[in-house]
């Protein structure tokens, strides 16, 4: 085997171990997105916050669904090329997962209080 084929092959692993990550968080995150949907409306006095903040909240957690999903294909991909493509797809939609979230709980707490 040559040195290029193991690099190869070790930035597979570590490609493959990301995906892991990205895999298990955005599955913990579409949890905690249900949870913080439940204590967002036991506030009362929120209003029109209140469906705001719940539909980010909700968008937040579908975009961390695709990014479950796409980890996952990374992790049952075959071809490196293909590996890589969704990999960096996932990160992205993963990436985009938190910021909605940040804003969301940005909204929420600058406005209640």
């Amino acid at each position: 085997m040559t040195e290029d084929e193991r690099s190869q092959e070790s930035d597979g692993s570590r490609e493959r171990g990301i995906a892991a990550h990205i895999f298990t968080t955005s599955s913990v995150m579409v949890g905690l997105c249900l949870t913080i949907i439940s204590v967002v409306r036991s506030f009362p006095k929120t209003g029109q916050l209140k469906t705001i903040v719940d539909d980010l909240i909700a968008v937040g957690a579908m975009v961390f669904l695709v990014a479950c999903f796409l980890s996952y294909a990374v992790l049952r991909a075959r071809h490196s090329r293909r590996m890589h493509r969704i990999e960096s797809l996932a990160d992205g939609v993963f990436l985009l997962g938190l910021t909605i979230l940040a804003v969301a709980c940005g909204l929420f707490v600058w406005t209640i209080l």
